[in-house]
């Protein structure tokens, strides 16, 4: 438990720029899906977020470890989960909710340690 609380202080900088583009591409993902397959505002501004949400990751290792932030990128499918809900009443069922539980479990358990 220590080695987790000491990698979180260590990489709190690069895990919270991390989990913005992980934020950012969700967003994008979003827009490209309400373009409708169309070239329109929704498909550019889809493309600005994906695009910055990459840049953001690549600055985002400048502040911590890879085998911590790497695994943070995972947070886009319950990101992408959550605002299907929202915005496009999309139905959250039992499987979901579980695949989000393994997800931050597995990402806690490869990105929470460094040693």
């Amino acid at each position: 438990m220590n080695n987790l609380i000491y990698s979180l202080n260590k990489n709190k900088k690069g895990i919270a720029i991390m989990t913005i583009a992980a934020l950012m591409t969700a967003f994008g993902q979003l827009q490209w899906k309400l373009s409708g397959g169309d070239i329109n505002l929704h498909l550019i501004t889809g493309f600005v977020l994906y695009f910055l949400g990459a840049v953001l990751m690549i600055v985002a290792y400048r502040y911590g470890s890879l085998s911590v932030l790497h695994p943070i990128l995972s947070l886009g499918y319950i990101f992408a989960l959550l605002l299907g809900t929202l915005f496009l009443q999309e139905v959250i069922t039992e499987k979901n909710i579980l695949g989000t539980l393994l997800i931050i479990l597995g990402a806690t358990l490869i990105g929470g340690g460094e040693n």
